[in-house]
């Protein structure tokens, strides 16, 4: 269960917390509502409970606080806003790319993927997705790591009513498997419709927190719904009449035949149309002011039916319940106005009342297993008219039972059972399926490349340039050559959107600022640097050998040196962007810090050197070996000698300083976010 004490946003200027002191519970088993029109605090409550927010207050999911459970996201699922992921991914690989993140196996995505409906469009990317598929795959990445618990943000927003109806049987659905379900709704209907228990907030604070039949009973307006043919006719004669009687009456269109009529009485409005001759064929009181769509009346059409009934295409079942709705209405039967219709409207469960009546839940069920409309509508309009037919043709003492086969509630995914990776390939696979997931990576490569081709061809018709620079196709107009800059890009690209994500940023063990994750991309982004400079300096030899022959591509003689020096420089770039993304959380900032490290570190650096002092490094490596009292291997020493050399030059040391700075600003954020 989830026990929420005190949820207190911190002030705004002039303003006052967007949540002031908010306590209650969501129970295991049931579904919670928390209710609130826009601005009334219900984003800000839910990112204060995840620790998403700074604030006061403490929230217990299971009697521990999420910042002491191991692993929160196999105790919390979240869904908040749109799924956060690069549009070019697939459904299916942003479900494995947060396999690896959760630490549960891979399969687990296919298996979320069939429980919400989404195997076809497995392969489809995210930016192609319609609003109900992106709630779909929501669905499934909060249900990915099997958790105790879901916390979602206006999940039906947006939704059509089919869909709807399927999102809130899949969240009864883990309710009634032992889960705890809590959801926020700015609908006072759907809260009432779905929710077993609805919390209320106003303006940040607690309004009130009543069962979902209590909050029908004091919190929503009382109606009458009437069904009729002449719905245009009879709203328009009972505005008139109110309006002559100086009485507050609102007449609302719920589409096609159905009125609802907020003010006045069963008996009122079935006197007026008695007295004008219009036909009522339901007339009854509801609790609550359900609005479109809470439940499908007798004789009414889900949406898409209307077209078809229009075109002359109709399933045989609908055509049927027309005809039998049509020879009831010839014989005469007409509800009357009085408790007779109200029973018989509350024993129907079509959304007259707001408890979890079986025949509710039937139709939710139904379309959340995927049933069709008509079927949903088909069951609906039988059950209504047994009874009604019923009630004309014995004592109206005697009630109607209708006996419906029990349906199972959807299927869940199967339990899970994992454990943490001991070391940091949890990461490392993470960060691969990441960075290989979409195309970004490759079309960088492809433009540095040809880029960095032509820079070489041009370089070489110009001429006067040295063979070191030739090869890395380097202007000595630039602070850095297109390799480097591809380089630092792509390390930016590493903290993308998808670390935003709720149900990674609720889990400590995936944030972005742990140790283990950083030293993934670290080595993800070196080993592609060292990937792109390999392939730009064999790409800029080729193409020069084909314009220019074989003159410009003789290998200089101290290529070793000069290898370290690219590669250094190639990796540093990736380096400066992975941990500059990663302490400014944005691509652009990691970008431009690559850039200031040639701008404006290297003038520095070079200004250091050009002092007064003479001394060097040199004979570093043979005093290293004394100390050491061993011999270095496989001519251990040229390489040290050489790295030196690179450290030594001003872009090797701008870069050095560079990466110590921000590897220093990264740790600082890092102990800071867990002091706070």
């Amino acid at each position: 269960m989830i026990q929420a004490f005190g949820l207190t946003s911190n002030s705004r200027k002039d303003l006052p917390p967007a949540v002031d002191d908010v306590s209650f519970e969501a129970r295991a088993g049931r579904v919670t509502a928390l209710l609130g029109a826009t601005g009334a605090g219900k984003t800000s409550a839910l990112r204060l409970m995840l620790e998403l927010q700074q604030g006061r207050g403490i929230t217990y999911f299971r009697g521990r606080p999420l910042h002491r459970i191991a692993h929160p996201s196999r105790e919390v699922g979240v869904l908040m806003g749109d799924v956060p992921g690069h549009p070019a991914r697939t459904v299916r690989g942003h479900l494995r790319m947060l396999c690896a993140a959760a630490g549960v196996p891979v399969r687990r995505a296919d298996e979320v993927l069939e429980v919400v409906g989404l195997v076809s469009l497995r392969d489809e990317r995210l930016g192609t997705l319609s609003r109900g598929m992106d709630r779909r795959l929501g669905l499934a990445c909060a249900l990915l790591a099997d958790p105790h618990t879901l916390v979602l943000d206006e999940p039906a927003d947006g939704l059509s009513s089919r869909e709807s109806r399927w999102l809130h049987g899949m969240l009864r659905a883990h309710a009634a498997h032992g889960g705890a379900v809590l959801f926020t709704t700015s609908e006072p209907k759907e809260a009432a419709r779905v929710a077993d228990r609805v919390v209320t907030l106003e303006q940040g604070r607690l309004a009130a927190d009543q069962e979902a039949q209590e909050f029908a009973r004091t919190r929503l307006r009382p109606r009458v719904a009437v069904r009729s043919p002449h719905a245009a006719r009879l709203a328009a004669l009972l505005t008139k009449e109110a309006r002559a009687a100086h009485r507050s009456v609102e007449v609302v269109r719920e589409g096609g035949n159905r009125l609802s009529v907020y003010g006045s009485t069963c008996a009122d409005v079935g006197e007026a149309a008695f007295r004008h001759g219009i036909l009522v064929h339901q007339l009854a009181d509801e609790t609550g002011d359900m609005g479109p769509g809470a439940g499908f009346l007798p004789g009414d059409f889900l949406p898409g039916e209307e077209q078809a009934r229009n075109s002359g295409h109709f399933p045989e079942e609908a055509v049927q319940a027309g005809q039998a709705d049509a020879a009831a209405a010839e014989s005469g039967e007409l509800l009357g106005a009085g408790g007779d219709a109200k029973a018989d409207g509350e024993s129907r469960g079509d959304g007259l009342t707001l408890g979890n009546s079986g025949a509710h839940d039937d139709r939710a069920v139904q379309a959340a297993k995927g049933v069709s409309g008509d079927q949903a509508s088909r069951d609906a309009h039988q059950e209504a008219r047994g009874g009604s037919v019923e009630g004309g043709g014995r004592d109206a003492s005697t009630p109607a039972k209708v006996v419906k086969p029990p349906v199972p509630l959807p299927p869940l995914p199967p339990p899970i059972s994992v454990r943490s990776a001991p070391g940091p390939l949890r990461p490392l696979r993470y960060e691969l399926r990441r960075a290989t997931g979409i195309s970004t990576g490759f079309l960088t490569t492809a433009a540095v490349l040809v880029t960095s081709a032509l820079t070489a061809v041009l370089l070489a018709r110009v001429g006067h340039t040295p063979q070191a620079r030739l090869l890395a196709a380097w202007p000595r107009e630039l602070p850095l050559p297109p390799a480097a800059l591809g380089a630092g890009l792509l390390g930016a690209l590493a903290f993308g959107d998808e670390f935003r994500h709720p149900a990674l940023a609720a889990d400590r063990g995936t944030v972005p600022r742990r140790l283990g994750l950083l030293t993934a991309k670290l080595v993800v982004a070196a080993v592609t640097a060292l990937a792109l400079a390999l392939l730009a300096v064999g790409c800029d030899a080729e193409v020069l050998y084909l314009v220019y022959g074989r003159e410009l591509t003789e290998v200089p003689g101290d290529w070793l040196a000069l290898s370290a020096s690219w590669f250094g420089l190639v990796i540093g770039c990736a380096w400066a962007g992975v941990l500059a993304a990663g302490i400014f959380r944005s691509t652009t900032a990691g970008l431009a810090a690559v850039v200031a490290v040639a701008v404006l570190g290297v003038p520095l650096v070079q200004k250091a050197l050009e002092g007064a002092s003479v001394r060097t490094a040199a004979g570093l490596p043979a005093r290293l070996r004394e100390v050491f009292l061993f011999q270095w291997p496989f001519g251990g020493e040229r390489y040290l000698a050489g790295a030196v050399r690179v450290i030594a030059q001003p872009v090797g040391g701008a870069l050095t300083l560079s990466l110590t700075v921000l590897l220093c600003a990264y740790l600082l954020t890092s102990l800071r976010s867990r002091v706070r």
